[in-house]
């Protein structure tokens, strides 16, 4: 298992093949993801504890509850997000880890 750190929070690569990449997503509480898109990969979350935020192209907000899933495919503007309590999701996409393209970020990344 690797861990990598980010600025929101961190994340845990339990699996990585050439066809698949498997991860747990920890958001620590106030902080959200790029808004972004991904040509190529493609992914689905599950939501395993607290309420993940998904903003839209337009900033709309979709709450993801504990039990719920979400996907997301190539050219799908989205960003994840943690308001009051951290959240961890499950994340499994297909392996292309540096897919991202970045409109906002509030890293400066």
């Amino acid at each position: 298992m690797r861990r990598v750190e980010k600025p929101w929070g961190y994340e845990l690569i339990w699996a990585e093949t050439e066809g698949y990449v498997g991860k747990l997503l920890h958001i620590n509480a106030g902080h959200r993801l790029s808004k972004q898109l991904h040509v190529v990969k493609e992914e689905t979350v599950y939501v395993l504890k607290g309420v993940l935020y998904n903003y839209d192209k337009y900033d709309n907000i979709q709450k993801i509850m504990p039990g719920e899933a979400f996907h997301v495919s190539p050219y799908q503007i989205h960003r994840f997000g943690a308001a009051e309590t951290d959240v961890e999701i499950m994340e499994v996409s297909t392996p292309h880890l540096d897919d991202v393209v970045r409109f906002e970020d509030d890293y400066g990344r």
